[in-house]
């Protein structure tokens, strides 16, 4: 953060409204608290769960549930790893026969396996089981400071060469330092995780279950076939990472971008604005100001909030007026998402396990992910990638898992993979074309104008009640509910209305405070005066 020089009150005021705005714009991250820690019960044993009866409430329901711990090796490569406990809960189905229960996994890495709930139509027929991701919601928690410090940047753009240079070394101390307390980092990998989702099956008496996973939690689910596809019955994916595609490149964002633009050519309120909305962020992005109204503007962050907005149709239009409006020389939209990057990025996950999950996963030794990843003439660019792959991987090196898993493998387990048209984070194109072929018992479902999992939940959600259903059920996904949804432009945030609004508040809140201490002044000098 650049230091706000002292005699200048109406930086302060801006710097104080731009963090409200973040905040009220619903821009910045309410971090959950931590999960309390759990441990291994005295005497337990490799595979075992621990489970006593509790209520879950789903809305104002409450259903029945049990809550406890699954006990599991920290690395099962190792005879004499120590044992570790992860948190487990099953929500019972009120129906008297349930069928295979629904094993959730969700998106991530980094994220908690945890804080889900599920609609009801999902427990009519099924009991629901969430197993925590190992290194995040159990014990030991993969937590990096020294990360989520540098992830703040320096020296004015977060994805400048020295910035990435530092960011890179503070993922080197933190795996470090993980491993001198003790942390067996093999242990935090797919095949691992799977490997509890496993154990917390056979324990729990399923003879098999039906995975729905989302974003990463579909890699899980693809492994898990893989591993131990008789387990599996029928697996419903949402927002699908085939191998490979934690790495986001600048070619495939550009393309998604281009066709937004040509959504943009259709849409009355868009193309009244700009004739290409694709060249108008271009040509933003090479002549980003450096500040507005004195506050700096980092275009590294910009460009990393931009991308993690444009995951959904409802936050992908805020971003599109911020750019067009900057085209124009309004750039505090673009200050406002440059102060809301710290709001969001450094604590956004558990470092420890997103880098121990992605580079066991992805990481490829000896490929130039600089030269890859580094597009001067890109729209965006690929920040994301930028920011985890120019240098932190090579710290987590011996985590790569085995090669068998990095690849899409045959499965003959009933698959349905479901894709957003303008889903930044898992194209549609990546499931058809590099893991439906692998699914002797695969179909897809691409659902027009959709973005990444969020958007499946939020819109035509009885259509999305019938294609679950209807798979789960029958292993026929019924999407006819589905209505063509038109991509809708107009924001419902503008951020640089909001920036100005807020400012202004925060103007007049900075003045105010000065008036009382003025007061205050007075009246004291006043009784010291009478005093005498």
């Amino acid at each position: 953060m650049t230091p706000i020089r002292s005699g200048k009150g109406r930086r302060t005021a801006l710097f104080v409204a731009l963090v409200a705005t973040a905040v009220l714009a619903g821009v910045a991250v309410l971090w959950p608290p931590k999960p309390k820690a759990v441990t291994v019960p005295p005497g337990a044993k490799a595979g075992e769960v621990f489970l006593t009866p509790c209520e879950v409430k789903m809305g104002s329901a409450a259903h029945a549930a049990d809550c406890g711990t699954l006990v599991v090796p920290e690395y099962r490569g190792n005879p004499a790893s120590r044992l570790i406990a992860v948190p487990v809960q099953r929500i019972h189905s009120p129906a008297l026969h349930p069928a295979e229960p629904i094993f959730y996994l969700s998106g991530g890495p980094g994220e908690s396996n945890m804080d889900w709930m599920p609609t009801a139509w999902l427990l009519a027929a099924h009991d629901f089981v969430k197993v925590c991701y190992r290194g995040v919601d159990g014990t030991p928690r993969l937590d990096c400071p020294e990360f989520s410090a540098a992830a703040h940047g320096f020296g004015g753009d977060l994805l400048g060469p020295e910035s990435l240079r530092l960011i890179g070394q503070a993922a080197g101390v933190c795996a470090e330092r993980l491993q001198a307390e003790g942390v067996e980092l093999r242990g935090y990998t797919i095949p691992e995780t799977v490997e509890d989702m496993e154990a917390a099956r056979a324990a729990l008496g399923y003879e098999r279950i039906n995975p729905l996973s989302e974003s990463y939690g579909t890699r899980v689910a693809q492994i898990y076939a893989a591993m131990h596809p008789r387990s599996l019955w029928r697996s419903a994916m949402i927002g699908v990472n085939p191998p490979g595609h934690f790495v986001f490149l600048p070619k495939t964002i550009d393309a998604q971008i281009e066709h937004y633009a040509e959504l943009c050519r259709k849409d009355a309120s868009c193309s009244a604005r700009t004739s290409d909305l694709a060249a108008s962020m271009r040509k933003v992005g090479r002549s980003m100001p450096k500040s507005w109204m004195g506050l700096p503007i980092d275009p590294g962050k910009v460009r990393t909030v931009a991308f993690a907005m444009l995951f959904h149709r409802s936050t992908a239009p805020i971003v599109f007026d911020a750019y067009l409006a900057a085209e124009r020389g309004d750039a505090s939209g673009l200050a406002l998402m440059s102060r809301a990057y710290d709001f969001i990025m450094p604590n956004m996950m558990v470092w420890g396990e997103f880098m121990a999950i992605g580079c066991s996963a992805d990481y490829e030794p000896g490929r130039d992910y600089r030269a890859e990843l580094t597009a001067p003439d890109s729209i965006l660019g690929s920040p994301m990638s930028e920011f985890i792959w120019f240098s932190a991987p090579r710290h987590w090196l011996p985590l790569l898992m085995p090669e068998e898993y990095r690849k899409a493998r045959p499965t003959d387990v009933e698959t349905l993979l479901i894709s957003g048209s303008v889903d930044f984070s898992t194209p549609a194109p990546f499931a058809r074309l590099e893991l439906l072929p692998y699914l002797k018992n695969g179909q897809q479902v691409v659902i027009a104008e959709q973005g990444h999992v969020d958007d499946f939940w939020r819109y035509q959600p009885e259509a999305a009640r019938r294609l679950l259903t209807s798979f789960y059920d029958t292993g026929i996904a019924d999407n006819s509910l589905y209505k063509y949804l038109p991509m809708d432009f107009k924001p419902s945030l503008r951020l640089p209305l909001l920036a100005k609004v807020l400012l202004g508040v925060g103007i007049v809140l900075f003045l105010a405070l000065g008036i009382a201490v003025w007061i205050v002044v007075r009246l004291v000098r006043r009784r010291w005066i009478a005093a005498r």
